[in-house]
């Protein structure tokens, strides 16, 4: 099948690098120089199997465009994987690109099989389909982690399509072509489930790091060891070990905005968890901001704004949160931050000399540990227990 992508960060380019392994793949971006790097076989994304891709670029079935008009007419089926950031004013995500490409793209024409993989509010699809009278867009969510992206996409926990039909069976096929194992499970849904299923599951996630994340605050509070009540609790086979790891709080692109918009469609549904998971996180960065206020330090150094380690995006990391409250209260900061290049961050300086930026720092807040800190551990204050995201 000839198909093409539309938008070229993690779910875009790990989903046009999957399938163009099989399929004929034509993936476009507006930013011109995002594109010229990827014809050039670089990755504009930290992401370890994406660069291996890129770097065997001449195996894969893969081009690249700026021609919006030229993706749609090369397409059979074009993939939508453009940003739909949460608008606090809306209380809603922001689909605005997603519309305009789909407007955009059946005026061209008309009965082109549309897949959408931005994450939409629950009830979208079903709108789009009315709104353009058309039975060919479908939804098909995405479970990718920054920084892990393809591998993700590789080696899926399952493939999700929101159609209940021979066709959504062929796509489900078709996505897990690419994969290393093919064993996944293609789950076939209505499409408004498909979508829930995806704010839910994030949400759920969400929920078990607030979770361990105020169970960590009790036992900090108390002079426990959190770590000790961790591994104890993790031993129940309904609990287990994973994802358990305390932090400053979720954070990255989706869990943050996918939480707020599951609140925002309980608006009218009974319900404590779902807004409590939001509030949580909110309080734990607070939390956190006290605990470094209650060790008075003159400058507070900021290791790392990355959600996780291996990634280089840091949009919504928790650690932000923190450094919101302490701007708050006029706090001196300073970041050591190597994968930006800009002089400053939300109006606070940057220093990438790792040495000076020990040197300066009283107090250095770090949401996951690295091995370069052990030399100044005395100064180091983190919630990482076990070395993970």
């Amino acid at each position: 099948m000839k198909i093409s992508v539309v938008g070229l960060g993690y779910v875009g380019l790990s989903n046009a690098l999957l399938l163009s392994q099989k399929e004929q793949v034509l993936a476009y971006d507006i930013i011109e120089t995002k594109v010229q790097q990827l014809q050039q076989g670089r990755s504009p994304i930290k992401d370890q199997e994406i660069q291996q891709f890129l770097g065997n670029k001449n195996q894969l079935n893969l081009g690249f465009t700026t021609d919006f008009k030229t993706a749609v007419a090369f397409a059979e089926c074009l993939l939508i994987a453009t940003p739909t950031d949460y608008d606090e004013q809306k209380n809603s995500f922001d689909t605005t690109t997603v519309e305009e490409v789909i407007e955009q793209a059946l005026a061209l024409r008309p009965e082109l099989l549309i897949i959408i993989k931005s994450t939409v509010p629950v009830g979208f699809t079903l709108e789009m389909k009315h709104k353009f009278a058309t039975e060919n867009i479908l939804f098909s969510p995405e479970f990718l982690r920054e920084g892990k992206a393809l591998y993700d996409n590789l080696y899926p926990t399952r493939i999700v399509i929101g159609e209940r039909s021979k066709r959504g069976k062929q796509l489900g096929e078709m996505f897990l072509r690419g994969t290393a194992t093919q064993s996944a499970e293609i789950l076939l849904t209505d499409p408004t489930e498909a979508e829930a299923i995806k704010l839910f599951s994030n949400s759920f996630l969400a929920l078990r790091i607030a979770y361990i994340n105020e169970l960590d605050t009790y036992a900090e509070l108390r002079n426990l060891d959190s770590k000790q009540i961790i591994e104890g609790i993790g031993l129940d086979p309904r609990i287990g070990t994973h994802y358990n790891n305390p932090s400053f709080g979720y954070g990255g692109y989706c869990l943050p905005k996918d939480t707020k918009q599951l609140r925002a469609n309980y608006t009218d549904i009974p319900s404590d968890l779902v807004h409590a998971i939001v509030e949580a996180n909110a309080t734990r960065k607070a939390f956190i901001a006290k605990q470094v206020l209650a060790r008075k330090p003159e400058t507070v150094g900021i290791y790392r704004l990355t959600m996780k380690s291996g990634s280089d995006n840091f949009r919504y990391s928790s650690i932000q949160g923190v450094m919101e409250h302490l701007k708050a209260v006029n706090v001196d900061m300073v970041i050591y931050e190597p994968s930006s290049q800009a002089a400053e961050f939300a109006g606070v300086r940057i220093v990438n000399d790792l040495a000076n930026f020990k040197k300066i720092s009283d107090l250095i807040l770090a949401n996951r540990l690295d091995q370069e800190l052990s030399d100044v551990g005395a100064k180091v204050y983190s919630r990482d227990l076990f070395g993970n995201d």
